[in-house]
């Protein structure tokens, strides 16, 4: 699967349409999507290091954790766990654990509608090998390594609204981003 860049946070496809990023990728790749091809888990947690040290909270501070496992042709691709301030989404679609996309334009579009739109993205990759859970989960082969995700989505002003950690199957996807070159 071809998983796009900036591309697929694009605000014309979750503000003025219904697409989210693994909908984006889908369509960039010419493969199909269900609504149930994205199931998750939602629970107040305690996060972990990182979270606390992105959202700026208070250590033992409790956060949702929005865990999805993404699927394609009923084969798990990756998983991703967002983590939000309980202020900032609180009885929003981003805290129901109905499959599929939070909504209409996904979760960037609920954080728009709470006020907080996504206006930065800093994503990081590396590679490592799977621990014995995600090989389960991932339904990995011996010795396929996973590519790992850090998302910070910002507003204009900086607030971090989202940190996010993903696990992808490195044989299940290849990564392109396209930019403008800074001056």
């Amino acid at each position: 699967m071809r998983r796009l860049g900036a591309e697929r946070y694009s605000k014309s496809m979750w503000k003025f349409g219904d697409s989210v990023a693994f909908i984006a990728d889908r369509e960039a790749s010419g493969q199909p999507w269900q609504r149930t091809d994205q199931t998750q888990t939602v629970e107040l947690v305690s996060p972990p290091p990182r979270a606390v040290e992105v959202l700026g909270i208070e250590p033992g501070s409790q956060v949702y954790a929005r865990a999805r496992i993404v699927k394609q042709e009923g084969r798990p691709t990756h998983t991703l766990t967002s983590y939000y301030r309980p202020q900032d989404v609180e009885g929003t679609p981003l805290v129901d654990a109905t499959p599929g996309p939070a909504g209409r334009g996904g979760g960037f579009a609920v954080l728009t509608l709470q006020g907080l739109e996504p206006h930065e993205i800093t994503e990081t990759f590396h590679a490592r090998m799977p621990t014995p859970d995600e090989m389960s989960t991932l339904e990995l082969p011996a010795g396929e390594p996973v590519m790992i995700l850090e998302r910070i989505t910002r507003t204009k002003d900086g607030y971090a609204v989202e940190y996010a950690t993903g696990v992808h199957a490195a044989s299940r996807f290849s990564w392109t981003y396209t930019y403008d070159m800074p001056e």
